[in-house]
């Protein structure tokens, strides 16, 4: 079996943890491959053409999205182990990182398919798409950058307009992105089965403008029309590009979803639970409140 491996070398439990992977891949059959900036001797180099089963990401959601755009959309199932304090998207706690593998190499797992959602550039309809196409598993931020002033930003959504938005800008969000910078921002939580897109305002200007849930077949069209000449678009908070005034920002959903590894009893709501401390208890590893 072979696996992927990613890591943020922020963290200074990864030496650990890149040591532990080394002694339990002859046993489990496993043959790593190491993103270059982890690769040492004769291992195997990992980019976005190698062909792999797995991808272990160790560090933190950060690390994991990261992961994620690594693979290009490909169906592989990705095995998160947070090194950080939330990690809500990762599938396990370093201390447990060898049962979970142990688990994974036995089929004891679930991989869950989460919706993502793409954005393209036109200057306006009938005009040729821009070549670039960014994937996102989290969200796009269409923002002002550094500029310390309100914009404006007409949405529109199938066709239809839903009139201008005077905010820091708009973050549009999938279900799994519904618990990162949306939530912040005064978004809905929306569990990852219920497939959606969520299009939440930052600092709106007014407090007629709220987050809208639209279906997830939607096309969003975002547009500056008042502030700074260029636009910042932050795709899954891994940084971006710029969009300049006249160019309208397209977001659809995209037929690449990702498949992020989870190990039975852990649950969505469990997770709710724990990292987010919904309901004002948050449990301890056992599942029992503290």
């Amino acid at each position: 079996m072979r696996i992927g491996v990613v890591g943020h070398e922020g963290y200074e439990e990864l030496p650990a943890m890149l040591g532990l992977l080394e002694i339990l891949a002859p046993e489990l059959g496993f043959q790593l491959a190491y993103e270059t900036r982890l690769r040492t001797g004769a291992h195997e180099q990992l980019d976005s053409e190698s062909e792999i089963d797995a991808l272990v990401t160790l560090g933190g959601d950060g690390t994991l999205l990261r992961g994620a755009k690594l693979l290009g959309g490909r169906p592989v199932p990705i095995i998160g182990v947070n090194l950080g304090r939330l990690g809500f998207l990762t599938s396990c706690s370093a201390p447990d990182i060898e049962t979970a593998l142990r688990r994974f190499k036995a089929g004891d797992y679930t991989a869950e398919s989460r919706m993502t959602i793409a954005a393209t550039t036109d200057s306006g309809p009938g005009t040729t798409v821009g070549s670039e196409r960014w994937l996102a598993l989290n969200d796009f931020v269409l923002h002002k950058g550094g500029f310390a002033r309100v914009v404006r930003l007409s949405i529109s959504i199938d066709g239809e307009s839903m009139g201008t938005y005077a905010a820091d800008g708009i973050v549009v969000a999938t279900p799994t992105g519904s618990t990162a910078y949306s939530l912040s921002a005064g978004g809905p939580i929306v569990a990852p089965r219920l497939e959606s897109i969520v299009i939440t305002p930052i600092s709106a200007h007014t407090l007629g403008i709220r987050p809208l849930v639209v279906h997830p077949e939607a096309e969003i069209v975002l547009q500056g029309e008042d502030g700074p000449d260029e636009l910042l678009l932050t795709v899954d908070g891994q940084g971006g590009t710029e969009v300049t005034r006249g160019e309208r920002l397209i977001i659809r959903r995209s037929k690449s979803p990702v498949m992020l590894v989870r190990f039975p009893p852990d649950t969505f709501f469990s997770r709710i639970r724990q990292k987010l401390g919904w309901g004002g208890l948050k449990e301890d590893d056992s599942g029992n409140a503290e």
